[in-house]
């Protein structure tokens, strides 16, 4: 699988060998990460995470058997990777010195990502989440200071896990495909929305990107990944709008449990390398 996957994974200038079994393993990011609605969040979660056990981060850490901290968390934003969020601590605290691999979802939210395509999807003024009926979010701009501030905080998460621990591999797990290229009744987006938010992929893949290679991080580049796996494809790693009334395979424009998969996947891949 390294070897089909190769060319999409970019490399760090040098890599550190594998975390054996047992390393110290922290999981950053938001919602792509935790897993809202794949099964019933785990009982040591904060309401307001929901984390799966069937997360790309747990999915790994039992594969390679790793002690795995969970710090992801539904609706966080790169302000709440570095810095507090009410009643939980900065993410970026449970990066020790004893860590050996740190993986990174994030940003999404800081560019109103998924939300934003909740937005422009729901058109009769309610939407389920999550088992729960919720009024259709408000559409948000998104200018340029935001993109600004987004590069600024992911390459300030760069140099804090540096920093707390130099042992650690550090792998930013990009956002999966949103929008497809040819759109579907589960699409359903104006083609004025549909490129607005095919931009915003496309821009928060380059950050991640740029900041990856000036700090000699890793990265999934899913961005690219995941165009044949969007909500309009056979095998969806992200939902469409609306999500599957299962409610055991994601939420709408999320990760389904066969994106969290893959997810998985990739990464075992590249640690292997």
């Amino acid at each position: 699988m390294a070897a089909v996957f190769g060319g999409l994974l970019a490399a760090a200038p040098s890599l550190a060998s594998p975390p054996p079994p047992g390393s110290r393993y922290v999981a950053l990011g938001s919602s792509f990460a935790s897993g809202p609605d794949l099964g019933p969040p785990r009982p040591d979660t904060p309401p307001r995470c929901t984390r799966s056990a069937v997360s790309y981060p747990a999915l790994l850490a039992r594969r390679l058997r790793l002690s795995l901290d969970d710090q992801t968390c539904s609706g966080a934003t790169t302000e709440h990777v570095l810095g507090p969020w009410n009643e939980l601590p900065p993410q970026i605290e449970a990066v020790t010195a004893d860590t050996r691999l740190v993986t990174a979802t994030i940003g999404g939210n800081d560019i109103y990502y998924s939300s934003g395509l909740i937005a422009a999807a729901c058109k009769d003024g309610t939407f389920v989440l999550a088992g729960n009926l919720r009024p259709c979010p408000p559409r948000k701009d998104v200018d340029e200071a935001a993109y600004a501030s987004l590069e600024r905080n992911l390459t300030q998460i760069v140099a804090e896990v540096r920093r707390r621990a130099p042992a650690a591999r550090l792998i930013f797990v990009e956002y999966p495909t949103m929008v497809p290229q040819r759109l579907c009744a589960l699409t359903p987006l104006t083609p004025d929305d549909a490129a607005q938010n095919r931009t915003k992929g496309t821009r928060l893949a380059a950050i991640t990107e740029r900041v990856a290679q000036q700090g000699g991080v890793e990265v999934i580049r899913l961005n690219k990944l995941g165009q044949a796996h969007t909500g309009c494809s056979a095998r969806p790693w992200i939902n469409g709008f609306p999500a599957p009334a299962s409610g055991d395979d994601g939420i709408a424009w999320h990760p389904t449990r066969a994106g969290m998969q893959a997810m998985a996947d990739l990464l075992s891949a590249r640690l292997a390398r």
